[in-house]
């Protein structure tokens, strides 16, 4: 962990990406001059917009995320501080392995209806970025809420499950396209959904070009998966731990509304 140069950090990928510490400000108080807004601690590095820096005690991140650090607090158990430390090494071993090489966008149009790759608009590091995420991006539906399946309908998902998720996507008006197979629709746009089991769920969203992209809960959106790569098919895409890959759906534009 003691590298003389940081890790690069990969623009956005799927599941743990460091500890993001940030300032809360409080009413009538400034935030201390040279104190960042927001940092991300990952593999003994801290990463602020300006900068990277080793961290002074290269155990912190581990410690935080122990079964006896602050994790125990919030009450999720054992079973997610293991978790969380699988994640930590999944992530080392994607900053030592993410392919950085510049990667041509094919132009080719295969699915008329899909939405546009906008990347510029979807990532301004400010609401759009922070305030939507991947069910926001795969639906192409901003409402600046950080959009659950099923919540706008009153049928919000119990469990992060493949049957629970794709019933609250269906209660928002997607529809189920099981046989798709990675085809274009002739109307809407083709969405796929994979879960990290009892952890968290992920959508893409297949574009114009019939590559996928998609958008990492508040990371900027991307075209690549987990090493880096252009993604073909969601199915065999490096997805991390999000190991289930749960069906397609069909975004009908205009039907669906998302919160």
């Amino acid at each position: 962990r003691g590298s003389a140069r940081p890790p690069r950090l990969p623009p956005s990928t799927l599941g743990y990406r460091g500890l993001l510490i940030e300032h809360v400000r409080e009413p009538g108080r400034r935030r201390p001059s040279g104190l960042p807004a927001r940092a991300r601690v990952a593999a003994g590095w801290l990463y602020t917009e300006e900068d990277a820096r080793p961290v002074r005690d290269p155990g912190l991140e581990d410690q935080i995320l122990s079964p006896t650090g602050p994790l125990r607090l919030t009450g999720f158990g054992p079973e997610f501080s293991d978790r969380a430390a699988e994640e930590s090494e999944r992530f080392r071993w994607v900053l030592s392995n993410f392919d950085f090489g510049r990667i041509r966008w094919p132009l080719r149009q295969v699915c008329r209806c899909a939405p546009l790759w906008e990347p510029a608009w979807w990532n301004d590091a400010g609401t759009v970025q922070w305030s939507n995420n991947c069910y926001n991006y795969g639906t192409n539906y901003r409402s600046d809420t950080y959009a659950q399946p099923g919540l706008a309908a009153g049928a919000m998902y119990g469990a992060i499950t493949c049957a629970e998720v794709r019933a609250g996507a269906i209660a928002d008006a997607l529809l189920l396209a099981a046989k798709a197979n990675n085809r274009c629709p002739k109307e809407g746009h083709l969405v796929a959904l994979v879960v990290g089991p009892g952890w968290d769920f992920h959508w893409y969203r297949k574009g114009r070009n019939g590559y996928w992209t998609h958008k990492p809960g508040g990371t900027p959106a991307t075209d690549r998966d987990n090493s880096g790569h252009l993604i073909t098919d969601p199915r065999t895409a490096d997805r991390g731990g999000y190991t289930d890959f749960c069906t397609f759906m069909v975004v009908m534009h205009g039907h669906v509304k998302v919160k």
